[in-house]
């Protein structure tokens, strides 16, 4: 389907049937390299011109949170040469896209652990998180070394330590509770989650939070994936039916 005939259906589609948070497996940057006889390493440094271009389209549709898995905590596996580029790329992100992160009134979070991110990519990370900290427009939340189930973990050993100083009562604990202590705490649940690359699976990705997320997947690697696949994954979420468990009208 053309950007044309892509942009016309999404015209039609009421707004309030839009998601307001949008998150995305950015998959298939070394696939998309290697398909083409270039080096992994190219594949992510064209996948972070994308995130580049979905950030900004997101923002200025009016997308209230987009979530973004960066680096999975078992990314760690990789070639080390690898994960050294990955660092790089990620600090040079976090500096190069200030002017435009403030310029769309984008507010930066990082869900994940800090441990193993070296400390200069921290550092960048941390100046862009504080300046941005003011600002009201879409959150852009950067899954960074991130696992749901040691998320999950976490939140749990956060809780248990809350009861065993009184706090909080066992009996008090509901949803509510497990959700605040969770790397998004604050942040809505995603409405729309996207995986792209083909790849059918949630490699322990906001396990808790996508209980009802719609899932749409694009046979597109990442470094392809453009404003026109992001607006034909916003018009299908519209057209779903969403009962969150309970009946058709």
């Amino acid at each position: 389907m053309s950007a044309k005939c892509v942009k016309a259906i999404l015209a039609e589609v009421p707004r309030e049937r839009w998601p307001r948070h949008i998150a995305i497996i950015m998959d298939g940057n070394g696939r998309w390299a290697q398909r083409r006889d270039l080096p992994r390493a190219e594949g992510h440094r064209l996948g972070v011109d994308t995130v580049r271009k979905i950030t900004e389209e997101c923002a200025t549709l009016g997308i209230e949170q987009l979530t973004l898995y960066c680096l999975s905590s078992e990314n760690w596996k990789r070639p080390q040469e690898e994960i050294d580029f990955l660092m790089h790329l990620l600090q040079q992100y976090m500096i190069s896209e200030r002017e435009t992160i403030m310029e769309n009134n984008i507010q930066v979070r990082m869900v994940g652990r800090r441990e193993n991110i070296p400390g200069h990519v921290l550092r960048e990370l941390d100046d862009t998180v504080s300046m941005s900290r003011r600002n009201s427009g879409m959150w852009l939340n950067l899954a960074i070394n991130y696992g749901s189930r040691g998320e999950i973990v976490d939140a749990v050993q956060k809780i248990a330590g809350k009861i065993a100083a009184r706090e909080i009562a066992v009996e008090e604990i509901d949803e509510d509770v497990v959700s605040a202590h969770l790397y998004t705490a604050g942040a809505e649940d995603p409405d729309l989650l996207i995986r792209t690359a083909g790849e059918l699976r949630v490699s322990n990705f906001l396990l808790w939070q996508i209980s009802y997320s719609e899932i749409w997947v694009t046979q597109s690697c990442w470094p392809d994936f453009d404003e026109t696949t992001l607006h034909e994954a916003i018009a299908d979420f519209a057209n779903r039916k969403r009962k969150f468990g309970g009946l058709d009208d």
